[in-house]
This record gives structure tokens, sequence and C-alpha cells, in this order.
């Protein structure tokens, strides 16, 4: 007895199996095979293996060096907390601390705000703009010890500003020998420095801005500054909340600028010397504390969570 078998069916046969094994009415295309489970992280192998070597064994060493009293060309042993006891009484980590703080409440809010207005201005479409955007956000792309030697020369005793001064009659500004003075003029430089940078992020939101906002704003007889407060500043304001933890985070970790205008010493008695360039003092060298360092590096991660953290609630806040 023959068996017959209706149109369209598979009775049997290795393209039956290949169905039946698919678990849908089409067989599987010819060399597609289904992925193992280790797939996924064979992609993601070479990020995560850069992100291991140069950023979590790093930070688990410092974390353990901290507990020890380990030196440059010495292994060091466990201290337990002895290190962060010592940064307790030892005043050049509060100078340090107290210019580091400086320099945020300093810094932010300076880069917070220009930056936006001077988004808003080059924002307008008028002949020549494109040449002051290029010119804004070139010292952003400049590096930060040749900018920093720039305006060595501009601030020095016979630079460019003292002369200036000295032409029209008044007396020389010792900019980078005193304490204060050189502190603001560092402060200058990383906002003078930041500015295109922030700029650019500000031009991305401000892009986003309805412009019906603004003409329902005009129509109702609102300003140019009533605008700016009603509806530019809120609708950037997730924006400004970025700016600020990033300018806080690198302000707070500040060496270059600092390292340059003062020097290895940290300007007059070492009073303009912030913690990053303290971590390096104290670090380096064939005698370097390498455990007492690496304690002053975890003081500034957990200082630089917290302004994070901080800025995140603000912004929670500001939404509820």
């Amino acid at each position: 007895m023959t068996s017959s078998t209706a149109p369209g069916t598979i009775a049997g046969g290795p393209r039956a199996a290949a169905v039946r094994s698919s678990g849908s009415g089409r067989p599987h295309p010819r060399g597609i095979r289904r992925h193992r489970w280790w797939s996924p992280w064979l992609f993601a192998a070479p990020g995560l293996i850069v992100v291991c070597a140069f950023s979590l064994w790093p930070f688990c060493s410092t974390l353990y060096n901290s507990l020890t009293d380990r030196r440059t060309l010495v292994g060091g042993s466990y201290v337990g907390f002895e290190n962060y006891r010592a940064l307790l009484h030892d005043d050049a980590f509060w100078i340090g601390l107290r210019n580091s703080s400086l320099y945020v409440a300093g810094v932010v809010p300076a880069l917070v705000v220009l930056p936006l207005l001077l988004a808003l201005l080059v924002q307008r479409r008028i002949p020549g703009i494109a040449f002051f955007r290029a010119a804004f956000y070139t010292p952003v792309v400049a590096s930060v010890v040749v900018v920093g030697l720039i305006w060595v020369w501009l601030l020095d005793d016979r630079g460019l500003l003292n002369s200036i001064v000295t032409a029209v009659g008044g007396s020389p500004i010792n900019f980078l020998g005193e304490q204060w003075t050189l502190l603001l003029s560092a402060m200058a430089l990383t906002i003078w420095k930041g500015l295109g940078y922030y700029m650019i992020i500000y031009l991305a939101a401000l892009a986003d801005v309805p412009r019906e906002l603004h003409e329902a704003a005009a129509v109702d007889g609102a300003g140019a500054l009533r605008r700016f407060f009603t509806v530019t500043v809120p609708a950037v304001r997730s924006t400004m909340v970025l700016v600020a933890a990033l300018s806080a985070v690198s302000a707070f970790k500040v060496f270059t600028e600092v390292y340059v205008l003062a020097g290895p010493n940290g300007g007059p008695a070492g009073e303009d010397t912030t913690l990053v360039m303290l971590v390096q003092r104290t670090g380096t060298g064939l005698t370097g504390r390498v455990g007492y360092s690496s304690a002053i590096s975890v003081v500034i991660f957990v200082v630089v969570v917290a302004l994070m953290l901080l800025t995140l609630r603000a912004d929670r806040k500001e939404d509820a």
C-alpha cells in the first residue's frame, strides 16, 4: 500500500526534523547555528580587559595601598587606618583640601553661567559667527601646559598685563607671587579654557528648545531677560546640572593649571597646593610614601562621588 501525503506537508526525513527542531513552520537557514552563552562576552572582552587593567585594578590597588605603609622601593606592611589618622594631623592635607574646595566654589558657578550666555550669543545666525565659534573653542583643543605657559608670560612681573599697568602709571601686580592672586589666576585660566567646551554642550541643548515658546512669551510681552529666566533656563536646567557635575569633578581634581603657574612647590610656602598636587608630591620619588598618597587619593575619590551625588539629588529635588 502506498502512502499519500497532502500537499504542503512534510511526512518525515531531514527536512521534517529541521522543521520540528526549529519550533516554527520554517527551518533554520543553512549555516546559522544557535549562539553559545559566551558569545556576547567575547565581543565585550576587549572593553572589559581595558577597564579592568586601567580602572578597576588600579582602584583596588590604591585602596589596598592606603592601608599599608608602602614606599616606592619598599613593599610595606598592613597598618590599617593609620594613614587616614595621619591625614587629620597633616597641615598640608588641610591646605590642599581648602584650596581644592575653594577651586570648586570659584570655578563651578562661572562655568555654569558664562558658557550658557556665550552659547546664546553665538547661536544667532549672523555673518561671521562661525569664526567666533571656532575662536571660543580653540582653547579647548590646546594643551593645558601650553596654555599655562602663555598665561605665565601674561601674568609675570614683566609680562604683558603688568607692562600695560605700568604704561598707564600703575604699580605692577604680583599675580604669581601671592597666595590668593595666584589661586585666582589659576581659576581664571580654568574658566577661560573650559568656556568653549561647555558652550558646545549648551548649544546642543538650546537646539532642542522649541522656538514657539520664545514666540509665545514675546507675544505675551516678555522681554529678552524675562524670556531667559522663564523659557531658556527651565529648558536647559538638566544640562546645567550636567555641566555643574562635570566642572565640579574637574575643578576638585585640578593639577596642571596650578602646577604650571605655581611651580612644583605649590606657590609661596606651598599655600596654593591642591590635593592632587599633594598626591604627586608625597607619592613620587625614591622615598615616595605610596601608602600615604594612596590614602589621599581615596579621600579625593570619596569627595568626588559625594559631589556627584549632591548634584544629582539637587536635580531630583527640582524635578519633584
